[in-house]
Order: C-alpha cells, then sequence, then structure tokens
C-alpha cells in the first residue's frame, strides 16, 4: 500500500538516505580483499579529516579508498541517474514498460562511445565521451519517437517495439564497427557493451554528479506536467501544459543524463525499468514524491548489484550489465504476466 501521510513519507525517505550512506560504507568492505568494516570506517573518517592514522596497511587504505569508494559513488550515481530517467520516460510516454535500455537510449549512447574511442579520438578532452554519448542517445531517442509516432501522436504501444528494433539496428552497427576496428582499440570498447564500475576515479567523479543533480532539478520542476501526462494528453492540454513543450525538455534532459552514465559505466540495462515500479508500490504515482524515491532505491540497488558482481567470481569483477540483465529479465517478464 503506498504511503500517502506526508510525515511517513518523510520518515520513509530519511530512513532510505539513512541505508544508503549505510551501504556506502559497508560495501566498501567486500571485495576480493576483505576489509573488517572497523578498518574501513577508520580509513574513511582518516581521508575526511576526522581520525588520525590506524592500524590499516597502505594497501587496505588503497583499495578502500582510492579504489572501491569512487566505484560505490559512481554506482550510486548510476543507479540514481537510470531509476530517475526511467521514472520519467514511463511517465512521459504513459507506458510502465519504457526504460532508457529498451527504448534504445542506451544503445546510442554505446554507438556515440565506439565511434569515439574506434575513430574521433578525445576531440574535446575529458567531455569526448559524454558529449558523443549523448549525441548518440538523443539520435536513438529521435529515431525511435519518429518510429513510434503516427499522425503526429505518440503511441505508446508501438514504442516499446520500436525502441527493441532500433536498440537492435543501433548495436548491430555498432557490433560491425567493432568486427572491422582496430581489434586492441575494439577490446576496450567491450566495457560498454557489458557495463562496469571499473573506471571510477575521484577525479571524474564531479561530472555525473553534476549531471545527475541538474536532471533531478529538471525533472522535479517537470513533476506537475508528468502527472498530468500520466493521465493523458488531453487532461494534460486542458490543465495548461504544453505537452510537446514538457516532452521536449524530458527527452532531452533524460538523453543527456544516459548518455553521461553510458559514458562512465557503460550500458547498464533494466535499472529505469525495474526501481519506479518498485517506488511507485512506496509512495504512490505523484511524480513530486516518486522521483526522490526513484533516486535513492535506484542509488541502493546498484551498490549491492555492484557488491555482488565484484564477490560472486572474485577475484575477477562480473560486469554489472550482467548482472542488471539477469535480474531485470525476470521482472520484465513478471511485468509482462501481470500486465496481461
Amino acid at each position: 500500500m503506498p504511503i500517502r501521510n506526508s510525515a511517513r513519507y518523510r520518515l520513509l525517505m530519511l530512513a532510505l538516505l539513512a541505508m544508503l550512506l549505510q551501504s556506502c560504507l559497508l560495501s566498501l568492505g567486500f571485495g576480493s580483499a576483505q576489509v573488517a568494516l572497523g578498518k574501513v570506517l577508520g580509513i574513511v573518517l582518516h581521508h575526511v579529516g576526522l581520525a588520525e592514522s590506524g592500524d590499516w596497511s597502505r594497501g587496505q587504505a588503497q583499495i578502500v579508498w582510492q579504489i572501491r569508494a569512487p566505484r560505490v559513488l559512481l554506482g550510486a550515481l548510476v543507479g540514481a541517474g537510470l531509476a530517475l530517467v526511467g521514472g520519467a520516460l514511463q511517465a512521459v510516454t504513459r507506458n510502465p514498460l519504457a526504460d532508457p535500455h529498451l527504448l534504445g537510449v542506451s544503445a546510442g549512447a554505446v554507438f556515440g562511445a565506439v565511434l569515439v574511442v574506434l575513430f574521433l579520438g578525445p576531440f574535446v578532452g575529458v567531455f569526448s565521451l559524454p558529449l558523443a554519448a549523448f549525441i548518440g542517445a538523443l539520435g536513438s531517442m529521435l529515431l525511435v519517437l519518429g518510429v513510434a509516432s503516427r499522425g503526429g501522436r505518440l503511441e505508446s504501444d508501438r514504442l516499446l517495439l520500436a525502441g527493441v528494433a532500433v536498440s537492435f539496428v543501433v548495436m548491430a552497427t555498432a557490433n560491425l564497427l567493432l568486427y572491422t576496428g582496430d581489434p586492441h582499440a575494439a577490446a576496450s570498447v567491450m566495457f560498454w557493451m557489458l557495463g562496469g564500475l571499473g573506471l571510477a576515479q575521484w577525479s571524474l567523479l564531479w561530472l555525473p554528479a553534476l549531471c545527475v543533480l541538474a536532471g533531478f532539478a529538471l525533472l522535479m520542476s517537470q513533476a506537475r506536467a508528468l502527472n498530468a501526462l500520466m493521465s493523458g494528453e488531453q487532461t494534460a492540454v486542458s490543465l495548461g501544459f504544453d505537452t510537446r513543450a514538457v516532452r521536449a525538455r524530458v527527452f532531452v534532459g533524460t538523453a543527456l543524463l544516459t548518455g553521461v552514465l553510458v559514458s562512465l559505466s557503460g550500458a547498464i540495462g533494466f535499472v529505469g525499468l525495474m526501481l519506479p515500479h518498485m517506488a511507485r508500490r512506496l509512495v504512490g504515482a505523484e511524480h513530486r514524491r516518486l522521483l526522490p524515491a526513484c533516486a535513492l532505491l535506484g542509488a541502493l540497488f546498484m551498490i549491492w548489484v555492484d557488491v555482488g558482481a565484484r564477490t560472486l567470481i572474485a577475484p575477477q569483477d562480473l560486469p554489472i550489465g550482467i548482472a542488471t540483465a539477469a535480474i531485470g529479465g525476470v521482472f520484465f517478464i513478471l511485468l509482462l504476466r501481470r500486465k496481461h
């Protein structure tokens, strides 16, 4: 039963935030080299200037602070961002199965990253991958919308089929480029095909953090419009909303956010499909409540999926995209059965 009371909602958000902070701390100890919670806490407090050096080794400090800490934070940002994108796309398209992966947005972002790695190089420095991924994601989304539209109207029933079709075409093109390109560069591109957080660095975290905060602010500003669109096109127009402008803002914002996240973590699917449904079970469909819940649940989910990915076949890392695809595939099947 979704929470309707404002006080209970605030209590739930505080509980989720506390769980998120605890999960960030606990997850730092897991991996091929286990680190005790006490040492993890001491290392973190030491690096933020709140404690003196303790009885941990230099290697443990390196693992916890330089390798795992940025990875955990990137995972939280990616999970929060993809869940926000999924919640917004499900509202603006009125399709409960909408997801950046299923709608071809992630495939377009991967295609943009492949072009940069294989052919273009860092043409604008550190922004090359995010920019190319954003252009690819936006182009793929526009293509899906063009295929799914009929007579100027967006048909949600055709949207998922169009997304899957465009995703297959875009990924086939990316695979062709990989097959015919430089084998050494192609091997590095496999990261984006499978998804993972292994390239997380402190110096790169500011970009996804800024984009997630900006995306959250944009979508929250459109929350009333998203509520109206969920009730139908005519309802939204009668309430004074310019539905085309709302959709344009949401589509561009979600494409930018997806592009930046995919450029850093690869194509991680089904997060945007699953977490908005879980959030609606907790807080209902009102987007001023739903979007913060999506962000917190998405961050929690990605942190613990990453823990499983780096411990399941340790000392190797299981690509996160494989884990989320396995979980999301089962969820998608259950959702289809429930819908029918």
